[in-house]
């Protein structure tokens, strides 16, 4: 099959030329249109239902409020001159068709002008609600802004929707950043193995489609599905790095074959026939690990598995189309462009080959530390903290992040903690004499659990009033309500839903707010009602509750495919088996470092981020997509030793000529990955440095110690049972390789 491609491509290279350019023109006006990305969501969760239903009340939606302190250095918050530039901004603000209503304290009751109003006598707080979802508030909140930072106040502002929008343009940046420093790199890497300009470049022009496409194919699929902006940075870093391997491979293959006399129509069909052969296995073993995303249905995390698929098959498309083209075109012109190197940095024939034959003559004396060292970097992961990102994650500079601490210094009440309780009764109006007696005793019974600083709600609008007062209050006309009740009434209440606010000084990703939300859920009794709980600790537990709870099925999905598809690459049971083993122990020393590092704190100077808990995608994304990509060297390296072993059946013979005509091109691979990962540690958004530095770590563990060290020391301690296959599955994976076409053999 391969080589039959590699013919068509050869006698059909204008055609691919042509197809690859309107290909390319639609990934184009794909990207010019646009996309509709999104901060991304767990569905059907508690604390997303609850979210939900609390959004019709002023203070349930807070997602959708914006905090603006309002400062001016020289005018005093009381003063006319203060006050009539605060009105005409706000009015102003208020006109916009995208905002809902504005609380400020002109014209507010005197106990909620005085909770707006600072010490410090210079700054003023208004609330600003915009309308529609989270995904409607963020595409507003730039006119939003630019509105309310007209006249002469100084106005910050900060909440979740100011969050996002400030992390989106990180995203952003930090993705223009990591590749224009990961291309130089990558390239730096790619001339001191290919030591040609012509070949060096080869690899970025196929990185570079492949990454274009990718980031097209996630703004298409945005339009229909929802699409988290974290997507666009994942199909970066991976498509980038798999792509350039994948060329990698098949150029370094392709001169090779010319160096042995073969012309090019022969060297491109050997090519295709092992090394394309790799590449397509290897990207379909990057495709079953990002397809173990698919299992967190009704999160941002299947988005994210489907946008690295399908940069992972541009970059297989391309590598095994485009760059054949080009490389059929090219011919011997693939060698043009000599670039000197220093003696020092020429290979050394039969390292690779020595080293191997080191290690198997001392397999237990090499396996024993090496797996020491890989389990004790491994630890930390058994202290791992879950939480989602938040404002913290923004550099301290940015202005989300400087209004968060305004509102925390000047704003205490405000700036708390406060864990959403709703309370959603079976029909009618929450608004009855029993309903409000409930909902009082519960008030009461939330503000004495430990850690609570108190209660906000419709129920707790004086210390004055008890039961029976806010039960009589139900039974009042409307008329006859006090103007105050009756604002709190719009505020707290929507029809049969109401919602409260549990104060605390506990950090939402803390472990005593996370205890404050399991505590509340203990009884959800409130009168006839069901009591749910929203907000960012909530929704940090239940995410973390999802990821346990879909994370089995896809790890095993992920290990079971991944076998199959190593089985029928390699003819053998036990190599598949032995390379899920070897993927898990570079896993989990990549997860413990990332613990050690950004969880602990340890390298905070240097990598500059504030440390705290993980964010709860992190290890699932980093599990999926490295256990793909740690099969790119397993494929590599155990296809080229089944070479060996088909042609000598001597196993020590197969290990140390598969190392020795791979382990080069391991490192360099490995080198190119670990550069355009490092690219991502440089980001200003913590998740994004942490995606980074996790895969850099484990790319480096996986081709140094895992594929130089324990694979040789394994499959030496394992002899020719390496190569084993009960004898039903082998008949039927021969017949299966002769009914698509034999081969003439490997090559020499």
């Amino acid at each position: 099959m391969f080589r039959a491609l590699a013919r068509a491509i050869h006698h059909h290279r204008g055609l691919v030329f042509v197809a690859s350019a309107v290909f390319l023109a639609l990934a184009v006006a794909a990207l010019v249109y646009g996309g509709r990305l999104s901060t991304g969501v767990i569905e059907g969760t508690e604390a997303e239902q609850a979210q939900q239903l609390a959004a019709a009340t002023t203070v349930g939606s807070s997602d959708t409020t914006l905090a603006v302190v309002f400062h001016s250095d020289t005018l005093r918050s009381a003063s006319p001159e203060f006050q009539e530039a605060l009105k005409a901004t706000l009015e102003a603000t208020a006109k916009l068709p995208t905002v809902e209503g504005v609380l400020s304290p002109l014209g507010a009751p005197k106990a909620v002008a005085a909770q707006l109003q600072a010490g410090t006598g210079h700054d003023t707080l208004a609330l600003v609600r915009l309308k529609g979802d989270i995904r409607e508030a963020t595409r507003a909140f730039p006119e939003v802004r630019a509105v309310l930072s007209t006249g002469p106040l100084q106005a910050t502002v900060t909440g979740r929707i100011a969050f996002i929008d400030a992390l989106n343009r990180l995203l952003e940046k930090d993705l223009l950043r990591a590749e224009l420093i990961s291309f130089p790199l990558a390239l730096l890497v790619l001339l001191r193995v290919f030591r040609t300009w012509v070949a060096s470049l080869l690899p970025l022009v196929v990185g570079g489609l492949a990454v274009l496409s990718g980031v097209a194919g996630v703004f298409v699929l945005s339009h229909v599905t929802d699409m988290a902006q974290y997507t666009l940075n994942v199909v970066s870093l991976i498509g980038m790095g798999v792509a350039i391997d994948y060329s990698l491979f098949i150029v370094s293959r392709f001169r090779s074959e010319l160096e042995r006399g073969l012309d090019t129509q022969a060297a491109l069909e050997r090519t295709l026939d092992t090394a394309g052969r790799a590449v397509a296995f290897s990207g379909l073993a990057v495709a079953v690990g990002l397809a173990g995303l698919l299992f967190y249905r009704g999160s941002y995390l299947s988005a994210m598995g489907i946008g690295g698929a399908l940069v992972v098959a541009f970059a297989v498309l391309f590598a095994l189309t485009v760059l054949p083209a080009l490389l059929s075109w090219l011919g011997l012109r693939v060698n043009r462009g000599r670039v000197p190197f220093p003696r020092l940095f020429e290979p050394k024939e039969g390292l690779w080959k020595g080293v191997a034959t080191w290690v198997m003559r001392h397999p237990v004396l090499v396996l024993v530390p090496t797996l020491a060292i890989l389990v004790a970097v491994g630890l930390p992961f058994l202290r791992l903290q879950l939480a989602a990102t938040d404002i913290t994650a923004l550099p301290a500079e940015t202005e989300a992040r400087r209004g968060a601490e305004s509102l925390r210094q000047l704003f205490p009440r405000q700036a708390a903690n406060g864990v959403l309780v709703v309370v959603q009764f079976p029909s009618g109006s929450a608004f009855t004499a029993e309903r409000m007696g409930a909902l009082y005793d519960k008030s009461r019974q939330l503000a004495g659990i430990p850690g609570v600083l108190g209660v906000d709600s419709i129920v707790n609008l004086k210390e004055s009033m008890d039961r029976e007062a806010y039960q009589e209050l139900a039974d009042f006309p409307e008329d006859m309500l006090p103007k105050e009740f009756g604002q709190a009434r719009d505020a707290y209440l929507h029809g049969s839903v109401t919602v409260m606010r549990v104060l605390t000084e506990a950090s939402a990703s803390s472990q005593a707010a996370r205890d404050i939300v399991e505590t509340i859920r203990k009884d959800r009794a409130v009168g006839d009602g069901r009591l749910l709980v929203a907000g960012q600790t909530a929704s940090d537990v239940d995410a973390g509750h999802f990821v346990r709870e879909n994370t089995p099925r896809a790890i095993g999905f992920v290990m079971g495919l991944m076998c199959v598809v190593l089985f029928v690459l390699l003819g053998s049971v036990v190599l598949p088996l032995k390379a899920m083993l070897m993927n898990l122990l570079s896993i989990a020393g990549s997860f413990g470092a990332l613990v050690w590092i950004f969880q602990e704190g340890h390298l905070s100077g240097l990598l500059g981020f504030e440390p705290g808990p993980i964010e709860p995608s992190l290890p699932v994304l980093l599990f999926c997509a490295l256990f793909g990509l740690s099969m790119d060297y397993e494929v590599l390296l155990l296809s080229r030793m089944r070479e060996e072993w088909e042609r000598t059946r001597d196993n020590t013979q197969a290990v140390a000529e598969g190392l020795e005509r791979t382990g080069g091109l391991i490192t360099s691979a490995a080198a190119i990955m670990v550069a355009v990962f490092a690219a991502f540690s440089l980001a200003h958004v913590v998740v994004v440095k942490a995606m980074g530095v996790g895969m850099a770590i484990a790319v480096a563990l996986d081709a140094t110690l895992v594929r130089i060290l324990l694979v040789p020391a394994m499959m030496r301690l394992f002899g020719s049972f390496n190569w084993w296959a009960p004898k039903a599955l082998a008949r039927w994976l021969s017949w299966a390789q002769h009914a698509h076409g034999p081969s003439d053999g490997p090559p020499r």
